[in-house]
């Protein structure tokens, strides 16, 4: 548990600079943050105005996914709609039921998108902002209900009725008194017996405007912070050219996978590097953003046999798997025996869409150390690169 708690803090505050948790505070929303690269996908900030919504502490908050918010009313679809976007790294607006620490279920309206790092395109964090829907079961008549919440007799908010029958000058001042009214103190106290758990409970236009503002203005105090740190980010998706940035649920996936291995983009020019393991990074020397974006001919030298790269050439044109024992060189220019595998990965339809290479070093050491042999040790590598990416685009068939 420290070692996650330790991650969590790191997500913050290796991204962006001292006093940014304090800016967030200042916000009068309902949001949180969440890193999908940490096991769990957990929370990694809370803001003020969730805690009071949803009766919680921080303590009770930070580390915890978003599902125990969930209770036995919350719609399945939407909450797989919610997973979707999430695995497809986009924005998603939806109306879902939710449920506060003392049990009582309330409508809001949830509004995610991921945060992107301006510099490799990666998703380092979700953003998710969350608005009350105040809305009522249909009452037998007109009138005010409880927490300033009215209707019209035909099940219409008395907020939106303002809006058509006032004057433009008067009627900002009201929008502004009937705001203060159905602020969080009076959304907290709501009765769950007027919830109508069932559903569907659509949010007005007012409400969405609400949540897209409140999540321009998080996002520019993430971006504002993240200039210091040297590690922008920002709301929309700029990768380096050449490269492909793979989705968080791959890199997660991938991140368990202990051996050296990398992983090519099949379909760009000159198959780039996407994916560089740590084991890798540390048998080469290289940083990873020195590799990503390269074809990995960059580890070849002046004493590689050009008829095995030849050959490692002709196994993907062909899209075969092949191993080979090939000369390679580390940054510090050192050379290093290669045990190389390669291997074709394909999609759910059957299409290549990568290839694995995995690297096992050719030492007395490697030979003579007990467990699994080089052979068997890529296999396990392929399978597990084979089960994340199939998974994954088998997934985004059926959305």
């Amino acid at each position: 548990m420290e070692s996650q708690l330790g991650l969590i803090e790191q997500s913050f505050n290796v991204r962006y600079s001292d006093g940014v948790k304090e800016a967030l505070d200042e916000l009068p929303d309902s949001f949180t943050i969440t890193d999908p690269s940490i096991c769990g996908h957990p929370i990694v900030y809370a803001s003020r105005g969730f805690l009071k919504m949803f009766g919680y502490n921080k303590n009770e908050v930070i580390g915890r996914n978003g599902r125990v918010f969930q209770g036995p009313k919350t719609n399945r679809r939407a909450v797989m709609e919610i997973r979707e976007a999430i695995r497809e790294e986009r924005a998603i607006e939806i109306s879902l039921l939710n449920y506060r620490k003392d049990g009582t279920p309330f409508w809001m309206l949830f509004h995610m998108c991921p945060v992107y790092s301006e510099k490799d395109g990666r998703v380092v964090h979700f953003l998710g902002v969350q608005v009350p829907i105040l809305r009522r079961r249909k009452s037998s008549g007109g009138g005010i209900g409880k927490n300033g919440v009215c209707n019209d007799g035909g099940g219409n908010n008395c907020r939106e009725s303002a809006f058509r029958c006032c004057r433009r000058e008067v009627c900002s001042n009201l929008v502004m008194e009937m705001d203060r009214a159905l602020s969080l103190d009076s959304v907290s106290g709501l009765d769950c017996t007027e919830v109508d758990v069932e559903g569907p409970c659509e949010a007005s236009d007012q409400e969405k405007r609400k949540a897209s503002f409140a999540v321009n203005n998080i996002i520019s105090v993430l971006a504002n912070y993240s200039e210091l740190t040297s590690r922008l980010v920002g709301d929309k998706r700029c990768c380096q050219s050449g490269t492909s940035p793979l989705s968080a649920s791959l890199n997660i996936s991938f991140g368990r996978i202990k051996q050296s291995f990398v992983l090519t983009d099949a379909h760009l020019p000159d198959m780039p590097i996407v994916y560089a393991s740590d084991a890798f990074l540390r048998l080469t020397g290289f940083s990873r953003h020195e590799v990503l974006g390269r074809n990995c001919r960059f580890l070849s030298g002046e004493d590689t046999d050009r008829s095995t790269q030849f050959q490692i050439r002709h196994c993907i044109q062909n899209e075969q798997p092949c191993t080979v024992h090939i000369l390679n060189y580390r940054k510090d220019g050192t050379s290093f025996w290669n045990f190389l595998h390669i291997s074709p990965v394909r999609n759910a339809s059957g299409k290549v869409a990568y290839f694995v290479g995995i690297q096992i070093e050719d030492t007395s050491e490697a030979r003579g150390k007990q467990g699994l042999n080089p052979e068997m040790r890529q296999r396990s590598v392929v399978a597990a690169v084979k089960v994340a990416v199939r998974g994954l685009s088998m997934g985004a068939s059926t959305s």
